[in-house]
Formats: structure tokens, C-alpha cells, sequence
């Protein structure tokens, strides 16, 4: 009988802490079935557009939905590949540029999975949940961040 999964809890106040990722790597050592790890790490960029360029991004989410959201497409990914761990955290809040905005961190026994599973989870999440950005540029400015596919 598959194990039922309790959402989780994905929103940060501001930047992910590199103590976290440091944290949720160090906490796997005594799973001795995992044989891989997969870390995807999203960043603030200081985008030029139109001359102008971004300092930060405030993130907001409709989270009680976004989290709802995520915790489906973390299940799909149990479903769909053979993982052991599968952690998730956005940003809300301000976010600086060379910040951490996103972390999603998979673990199973082989490479192939945790990769497929990783990228499957980011490209859902951007795709489909309610989290959403407004990049501030350094003269104050803003516009709503456009999140683009992988091609």
C-alpha cells in the first residue's frame, strides 16, 4: 500500500537560505537506498530590459491554491518516477538579485530519475502554480515577471 503524503509547507520569506539546501543534503546520508540527487536551484537575475535594470523581485502567490498545486505535481512525480525524497521551496517575498528564489531537490536510487523528476518538477510548478513575480528595477519601476518555456 503507497504511503499518503501530507502537503507540504513550500514558501520562504525572502531568499532561500544556502543553509537549507546544505541542510536538506546533509539530512539524506543515513538513506543508504538513495544513490542519487538531484538539485535544481533558481536565482534572481539582474535582467536589462529596456534600458532599466531589475534589482529584485517581490514573489506573491495565492498560496493556499499554490500550495495545493504543488503538492499534486509532487505526487505525479512519486507516480511517474521511482523516488525516494522530493522537496520543494519558493520564495516570497523580496528576493534580491544573485538571491535564491527556488529550490527543488530529488533523491532515488538511480541518476535518470531524479534528473527527469527534477526538471518535470520545475516545469510544472512555473507552468501551472500560482506563484507570481514582479521584478523591481533599480529606479523603482516594476513590471509582472513573464515566465518563459524551456524550449
Amino acid at each position: 500500500m503507497e504511503k499518503k503524503r501530507e502537503p507540504k509547507k513550500i514558501f520562504i520569506q525572502g531568499a532561500i537560505p544556502v543553509e537549507k539546501i546544505a541542510n536538506s543534503i546533509a539530512n539524506h546520508q543515513h538513506k543508504t537506498s538513495i544513490g542519487a540527487h538531484d538539485i535544481f536551484l533558481g536565482q534572481v537575475r539582474a535582467d536589462e530590459i529596456d534600458g532599466k535594470t531589475v534589482s529584485h523581485i517581490e514573489y506573491t502567490a495565492y498560496e493556499e491554491m499554490a500550495e495545493k498545486v504543488v503538492h499534486e505535481i509532487r505526487e505525479k512525480a512519486f507516480q511517474k518516477f521511482d523516488l525516494t525524497c522530493a522537496h520543494i521551496y519558493h520564495s516570497l517575498g523580496q528576493v534580491k538579485t544573485g538571491e535564491l528564489c527556488f529550490f527543488v531537490f530529488t533523491s532515488s536510487a538511480h541518476r535518470k530519475m531524479a534528473f527527469e523528476a527534477t526538471r518535470f518538477i520545475v516545469e510544472e510548478i512555473k507552468a501551472n502554480a500560482p506563484i507570481y513575480g514582479k521584478e523591481i528595477f533599480e529606479d523603482a519601476s516594476s513590471q509582472w515577471k513573464q515566465n518563459t518555456p524551456v524550449s
